[in-house]
């Protein structure tokens, strides 16, 4: 009798509790892992938000600046002419491929898992971090890498997703027109241009984000506010440009804004870019390092008060767009040609440094200069960071599409440089900023073998021969030298590049995998160091991608059919180079 004392409140209890879980709303079911969303699920609806619609401009344009109409000149070949392929080679060159393709699809199973259509995934934890306004950042971003990986499943429910995602409002209180350009805009038109057109929502929600955004540029003279205040503009208030640009979120919107006026035929997006191209033209000889810009721009009053010139973070795109939007617009106008000799002139003759190592390597970098007074090369800071690492691809496309052969070997010495920045750390990775040793002495750049074994830096951790400092040991999972190893391997077909990526991609790979995906690292001179809970959109859109295609057949995303923008995203050329 005392067992069947406890049966009739048991059954009670279980049948309330089945109760109240089956009367739950759709999506608010426990899931084993609390971090888990189903990606077929939409996101929470965002009742109360303001939302950006279209108003009349405050400054609008009574007359647009046409794409060039001419017919598009022939440009020269980028690419090398690649041999027949041996079977050999073929099995080891598709091995390499595969396993960078498993690291992607680990990487995308942890988003997709754990942090669908949210911006990022956190690598560590399984949760996720709202960085760039809230727009699933790392799905949009990784659209196309999707489509060159063959993995068109999920590029698909990518695509459907997308119809979740309201790019008309968000709870950032800025938006970065700069990164929401670029990872955004691009990815969309990225994946368009690689699909032939064949999924339209594409370019819809390019124009839908892209119409956004331009009401960044509606200010008085036409600049736009880098760090938009979004809901002013929503709410019909003015805004202005600041005083302090980045460089490079000024100078780097044009492939983007270019590319969607070819394929909408709406002129307002290249007249957006082109205002600001024909500032810097008109502005480039007049700086206190002709040639080039400083970091920092006031767009208010278009005017240059910073000291500070450097090819690295805060104006690299800007540098990294010239010779690529010239091939965009298919050479129909000389304006980036101009304005990138010029800046080669000045970069050469200023900026780049050969450091002294161990073994006298002939390598390049690029160092930063701030202006006081006379300006003389003695003011020359020998720092090198991985996002200068673009460089090298930079100069190597350059010399190519502009004819200027002798600057090949400046691209290759730069390359070789960033591998060197690798090959040198106890982890096989290059950390986000060190400091060299600047030789003095061309002929003579060999390190004295006394000094190589009691370098140590301000932390009391030894430094390799060469290295001055590491005051940014970090790796973020950033993609600029293996784009830029990439890129010299297309142009030269030097296989040992091939090597040097291969060693590139298992240090990363071995240092930064976690459960749920990859995680930057916070010093590259520790074999055991911790891991950050951090995995931007780049590492999936561009930083695989480029160890992708590196061990590709050339013909995909082929550099004389398609030029890529500073986020890796392909853009369809008006023609292919014939020369």
């Amino acid at each position: 009798m005392a067992r069947r004392s406890y049966l009739l409140p048991t059954i009670i209890l279980l049948c309330i509790t089945y109760a109240l879980f089956s009367s739950l709303p759709p999506g608010a079911e426990p899931h084993y892992h609390h971090h888990f969303r189903n990606p077929y699920d939409p996101p929470p609806h965002k009742e109360g938000r303001i939302r950006w619609r279209k108003h009349a401009e405050q400054y609008p344009i009574s007359d647009y600046i046409p794409l060039p109409s001419t017919e598009p000149s022939t440009i020269p070949r980028i690419q090398h002419k690649f041999p027949r392929e041996s079977w050999f080679a073929r099995w080891g060159r598709v091995k390499r491929q595969r396993a960078v393709k498993k690291a992607f699809q680990h990487a995308w199973k942890g988003y997709r898992n754990n942090a669908w259509l949210e911006d990022e995934l956190s690598p560590i934890s399984g949760g996720h971090r709202e960085t760039f306004a809230g727009w699933a950042a790392t799905l949009v971003d990784s659209l196309d890498t999707l489509v060159i990986m063959g993995l068109t499943e999920e590029f698909e429910e990518a695509v459907k997703a997308l119809e979740y995602i309201d790019f008309t409002t968000t709870s950032a209180i800025q938006i970065n027109v700069f990164e929401t350009n670029i990872r955004y805009l691009g990815g969309l038109l990225g994946a368009y241009d690689l699909t032939q057109g064949k999924y339209p929502i594409l370019l819809k929600k390019a124009v839908e984000i892209a119409d956004m955004i331009y009401g960044s540029f509606d200010t008085r003279n036409r600049m736009p506010q880098s760090r938009w205040e979004w809901t002013r503009s929503a709410d019909g208030l003015s805004i202005e440009p600041g005083r302090n640009t980045i460089l490079a979120e000024l100078g780097s919107l044009n492939l983007e804004f270019t590319r969607l006026s070819q394929l909408t035929k709406d002129p307002k997006y290249f007249d957006a870019i082109q205002r600001i191209a024909d500032f810097l033209e008109d502005t480039q000889e007049t700086t206190d390092v002709p040639g080039m810009w400083p970091m920092m721009v006031n767009a208010k009053d278009l005017e240059f008060a910073d000291p500070r010139f450097t090819i690295g973070g805060m104006a690299d795109s800007t540098y990294e767009y010239l010779p690529k939007e010239h091939m965009l617009l298919g050479g129909q106008t000389n304006q980036y040609r101009r304005m990138y000799n010029s800046f080669m002139k000045a970069m050469k003759s200023r900026l780049l440094f050969r450091p002294m190592t161990e073994d006298g390597r002939d390598i390049l970098f690029a160092g930063n200069l701030r202006v006081t007074g006379s300006s003389t090369r003695s003011n020359l800071e020998p720092q090198w960071e991985h996002l200068k690492c673009y460089l090298g691809g930079t100069v190597g496309i350059g010399s190519k599409v502009f004819d200027r052969p002798e600057d090949l070997a400046v691209a290759r010495k730069l390359v070789d440089g960033c591998i060197w920045a690798y090959d040198i750390m106890p982890t096989g990775i290059m950390p986000e900023i060190l400091h060299l040793t600047v030789c003095k002495d061309d002929e003579n750049c060999q390190l004295p073998q006394s000094s190589h074994p009691t370098s140590t830096s301000k932390d009391g951790k030894k430094l390799p021969p060469g290295v001055v400092d590491i005051p940014d040991p970090k790796y973020l999972l950033r993609p600029e030298a293996i784009e830029s190893v990439f890129i010299m391997y297309r142009i030269t077909g030097d296989r040992s590049l091939q090597d040097a990526a291969w060693r590139m991609f298992q240090n990363i790979d071995k240092m930064t995998r976690t459960s749920f995906g990859h995680a930057a690292i916070s010093d590259v001179r520790d074999p055991e160091s911790p891991q950050m809970d951090y995995m931007e959109s780049f590492w999936l859109a561009e930083t695989l991608k480029y160890f992708y295609l590196i061990f590709s057949e050339p013909d995909l995303v082929n550099l004389d059919e398609y030029v890529l923008n500073t986020e890796a995203h392909p853009f369809k050329r008006p023609t292919a180079s014939s020369t």
